[in-house]
């Protein structure tokens, strides 16, 4: 039964195209914003794209805590985990899509374009009226 709700939860977040993306602002108070969903590695890992003058990288710089939540249908998914800064070149170049060009003009060597790397450490799952929560140990 775990396996289909982790399956199943794997499925939604591989697909989502959006997701909300919490940080913790200057006062302490939590921050969520919609993202697009740009590459899920399981549950394990999340990437996003984003302005490195944007007030979340400002935000994770000082506090990389942050919270991933998904949903469909009646289907919840919200990971908790630590958030990186990603600034590599090889892994802006992996993950670099055309519609990016809207946000970045000057490509992937844009100085603005950053990438997002998100490692779960908690889930809470709410898939088919069941409830699963397990950690990245278990």
């Amino acid at each position: 039964m775990k396996n289909n709700i982790r399956k199943k939860a794997m499925d939604i977040v591989s697909n989502a195209e959006t997701t909300v993306l919490s940080s913790i602002d200057e006062g302490g108070w939590p921050r969520a914003v919609t993202m697009s969903n740009i590459k899920a590695e399981g549950l394990e890992t999340i990437w996003f794209a984003t302005g490195t003058t944007s007030a979340k990288v400002k935000h994770y710089k000082e506090n990389n805590k942050a919270s991933v939540c998904y949903s469909a249908g009646n289907n919840g998914i919200t990971l908790i985990g630590d958030m990186e800064i990603v600034d590599d070149m090889d892994v802006k170049k992996a993950l670099w899509t055309d519609w990016f060009i809207a946000h970045f003009p000057g490509g992937v060597t844009d100085p603005e374009y950053c990438i997002l790397k998100f490692v779960t450490k908690d889930a809470v799952l709410w898939i088919d009226n069941v409830f699963e929560k397990f950690s990245s140990e278990s």
